[in-house]
């Protein structure tokens, strides 16, 4: 009999829903087992996680706080069990819209620290096992508002400008091992932040400012992210890839 093949690992945070659970199942299609990470939101985790194992896919569950380096360490350590890691996509994110006169100082470090220090964090991790196995992928789920700037956003534009930063810079770190790392930056997507009473109030007149005339799709993002970590992306590194319907040409 022959051996089984082993499925590369691919880990995805915030993966309980929108377009962290499009990517767990996309990447599960492409053919790779998927750590779908959750902190407080175990029941959509596993939710995600039925939903690639009825597509035929494989995963498991990793919990951990992506503001707490500790934490990240001690659940990858005890999850990875020595496996090496061949894709990472950070896409945990908060945000706590208010303008930036009214904004608090605790408001702004958590926003912070979840999308740009968790991302950090989880980038330093997985590239020291990466240069060791001189191969791996890291697509960081950056915003719009990273790239332009937004109004009430101050602390969610600059984590995300400064998560766009890091891929660039970690790009021309480890590219020489191997090591590919790049953005893809959504625009107006379904997801449940869209949900927000006071965005969906004005979500039809920022729609007409859309060149292909829609809200994009949690799946679209998913596209992006997998042709990132596919061989057909092998000279693409350090590059965000705008996914936001022609509002932002980059």
């Amino acid at each position: 009999m022959g051996s089984v093949a082993v499925k590369p690992l691919a880990l995805i945070t915030g993966a309980s829903s929108g377009i962290g659970r499009a990517i767990a199942l996309r990447l599960s299609r492409d053919g790779y087992r998927v750590l779908i990470h959750f902190h407080s939101g175990e029941e959509g985790a596993r939710a995600t996680l039925d939903a690639v194992t009825s597509a035929g896919g494989e995963g498991e569950l990793i919990r951990f706080d992506v503001k707490d380096s500790s934490s990240i360490e001690a659940a990858l350590e005890k999850t990875l069990e020595g496996r090496p890691i061949a894709a990472l996509v950070n896409n945990a994110g908060i945000h706590e819209d208010t303008l930036a006169g009214l904004m608090t100082d605790e408001s702004f470090d958590r926003v912070m620290r979840t999308n740009a220090y968790g991302a950090f964090y989880l980038m330093r991790y997985c590239v020291r096992k990466m240069i060791r196995a001189r191969a791996g992928t890291i697509v960081n789920v950056a915003s719009l508002a990273g790239q332009t700037g937004n109004a009430g956003q101050m602390n969610y534009a600059a984590s995300k400008a400064a998560l766009i930063a890091m891929t660039k810079t970690l790009a021309m770190e480890v590219g020489s091992r191997g090591i590919r790392v790049n953005a893809v930056s959504p625009g107006f997507i379904e997801t449940p932040m869209l949900d927000d009473p006071q965005l969906k109030e004005r979500l039809a007149e920022l729609v007409k400012r859309v060149p292909l005339g829609r809200v994009g799709k949690s799946e679209e993002v998913a596209g992006a992210v997998s042709f990132l970590c596919s061989a057909d992306a092998g000279y693409v590194t350090g590059h965000t890839l705008s996914v936001n319907g022609g509002l932002f040409p980059s």
